[in-house]
């Protein structure tokens, strides 16, 4: 794995209709639609916009041999459209539906969690070797004619693993693991390579990013270890609505997309479908900017561990670094004195732990409940400042007798004085920058470095862009996009985020504790877990999510699941405080945690029964019995 320079993955051309998949060809947008797969018009119209919107495949939910064999209609009503997007089946639970469904899509998703195997339990069961030997027989039984009548209807497959929906015997033996996912996919690609069958697209998704993105690269190097190079689906499944939803998708999709890895992309947001694709584009845009880049000779720290990365050690330099949350560094350089007097204030959820001022500190009166970051030659001593030195001034870091010093650092600039001088001044924290055409590539070889020197300073990651108002969706993006990789690393003491543009404060502050909060390193606001939608949504997804999040945004630190359906309702939640999940037509069931609490009450009911469930157990710190 190259740490330093972007390139994307190698991987076999798969066919799709006519919008080929890996090799050579772009990275690949899509989405799915949310309507009925029985209702044909409403499906042709909603993969029309997808489609218009920049949607390059488009996937419908087949739950049953009916919808699958509405196929045809939807797939003709579309071709007489003049439109040529290629269709995807989604199927679950019944190898007969996919069998149905390869005859009219031009590819087949299944899941190899319930392709076959028993529906889940959540119950352990032990397997001997011969017994687990015969399962996989089974499945092959089961899934070789599959791949015959795609092979004859020239259909592509998806073998898509969802981490909610793995099968009690891959958890008998794997657990609830990355590699319980990668197994449960590599079962299935076996059989496929066995049978020569090679028009195969893979996914591993999981909610909780960082279950996903280790699960793909623990993926992308078992196929490698087995010869295969099948080109792989991205997504962080129940990613969510609005800001958060970019904000996750971004974080977990960039980090892979900036490691090269990737050959198709979806954005799961819980709104319109065609909503997902222009944020797609941007993401997929912003990072293959990389390629081409000047080459970074970096080398990586020994002992780093790419497929299964632990948090470098650092000391810790009062509440930075040494294994503690990383912090937020905010900038307010353009802030004046005026402006401050007008009322500006930071937002009361996302207060920054630092910052940076510049020259212009402002007077005790009129500063933000932080610490405030000055420039060294300014620096007064004053309580609750510390100095910030620029690689210039090095030579007077040592006669700084502040306790916590900043130096503003490139990879470039690593030379052997400030190696010495980092080795002597424990208690000074690099802020990395980088304004190579890679960002990620410079960032990461100056951390490989200080580690590779034995140097456990702890490293603040500087990010710097240039967007107006109009532009959050994009500062978003990218900014998480930017910073994925180097948090999954476990790289990152601190987080400082400048825009030079007009895009607020607030918005700014916002984004880098979401980005914490998206790749599980720090949480300051309740998380919500929510599915995108499809033709199995059995209630208003959208309305629903609006009304839990306005009756529990307050419970700070609580995750809150609102699944569609059941398909992979207590499994990708696993890890959810509290679930809301779709049971039956305008019926819901309530969850704490995997364990299913009231049954089927009716939908209007639903969420104030939610609010009571967290009452109940003592989750509302606003309410006291």
């Amino acid at each position: 794995m190259n740490l330093f320079d972007y390139q994307r993955r190698p991987t076999v051309e798969v066919q799709i209709g006519g919008t080929p998949l890996g090799g050579k060809n772009p990275i690949r947008l899509q989405s799915m639609t949310n309507t009925s797969t029985l209702d044909t018009q409403g499906s042709v119209a909603q993969t029309l916009r997808i489609a218009a919107a920049g949607g390059e495949y488009v996937r419908l939910t087949t739950q049953g041999v009916r919808e699958a064999e509405n196929l045809r209609a939807i797939n003709a009503g579309v071709r007489a459209a003049g439109c040529d997007v290629p269709l995807v089946a989604d199927v679950h639970f019944n190898p007969q539906v996919a069998e149905v469904a390869a005859l009219y899509a031009e590819k087949v998703r299944i899941n190899p969690g319930n392709y076959v195997d028993a529906a889940r339990t959540f119950k352990h069961v032990e397997y001997t070797d011969e017994e687990y030997a015969r399962e996989l027989e089974k499945i092959a039984a089961r899934f070789v004619p599959f791949l015959q009548i795609c092979r004859e209807h020239h259909t592509a497959i998806r073998i898509g693993v969802n981490h909610g929906s793995l099968s009690d015997r891959i958890m008998s033996r794997y657990g609830d693991t990355p590699e319980g996912i990668v197994e449960s996919c590599m079962e299935f690609l076996r059989i496929c390579v066995r049978e020569h069958f090679m028009d195969v697209v893979v996914s591993v998704k999981a909610s909780n990013t960082v279950v996903m993105v280790q699960s793909v690269r623990l993926l992308v190097h078992a196929m490698e270890q087995e010869g295969m190079a099948f080109p792989l689906h991205l997504g962080v499944t129940e990613a969510g609505d609005g800001e958060d939803g970019r904000i996750k998708s971004a974080v977990g999709i960039g980090a892979l997309l900036a490691d090269g890895i990737g050959d198709t992309v979806r954005v799961s947001l819980s709104e319109a479908p065609e909503a997902e694709i222009p944020v797609a584009r941007k993401l997929v845009d912003h990072v293959s900017r990389r390629e081409g880049a000047m080459m970074i000779p970096g080398m990586a720290a020994e002992g780093f561990d790419w497929l299964r990365p632990v948090r470098r050690h650092t000391v810790a330099v009062r509440n930075i670094g040494g294994g503690q949350a990383p912090v937020v560094v905010a900038d307010r350089m353009d802030l004046s004195a005026s402006g401050r007097l007008k009322g500006f204030s930071a937002h009361p959820d996302f207060q920054p732990d630092y910052i940076y001022c510049g020259r212009d500190l402002p007077p005790a009166g009129e500063r933000e409940p932080a610490a405030y970051i000055v420039d060294a030659d300014v620096w007064t001593g004053e309580p609750g400042t510390y100095p910030a030195f620029p690689y210039n001034l090095l030579p007077f870091l040592g006669s700084c007798a502040a306790d916590l010093k900043f130096l503003f650092l490139t990879y470039g600039a690593l030379d052997e004085e400030v190696r010495a001088c980092l080795r002597h001044h424990p208690e000074v924290v690099v802020v990395s920058q980088s304004n190579h055409q890679n960002r990620l590539g410079e960032h990461r070889a100056l951390i490989h470095e200080l580690t590779r020197e034995g140097l456990a300073n702890p490293v603040v990651v500087f990010q710097q862009y240039a967007h107006s108002m109009e532009e959050k969706e994009d500062f978003q993006i990218e900014s998480a996009a930017d910073m994925g990789a180097l948090l999954f690393d476990g790289l990152c003491d601190g987080l400082y985020l400048y825009n030079s543009g007009t895009l607020g404060h607030r918005d700014i502050d916002a984004t880098a504790f979401g980005i914490l909060q998206a790749a599980r390193l720090r949480t300051s606001k309740t998380e919500y877990i929510s599915c995108p939608g499809c033709g199995r949504t059995l209630y208003d997804l959208q309305a629903t999510i609006a009304r839990v999040k306005a009756a529990t945004g307050h419970l700070k630190g609580l995750k809150i699941a609102v699944m569609g359906c059941i398909v992979n309702g207590p499994g990708e939640m696993a890890d959810a405080d509290y679930g809301y999940v779709g049971a039956a037509r305008g019926k819901v069931s309530l969850y704490k945690k995997k364990t299913c609490v009231e049954r089927n009450i009716p939908a209007e009911e639903a969420v104030e029964k939610l609010l009571r469930l967290i009452r109940e157990n003592g989750d509302d710190p606003e309410y006291s019995v």
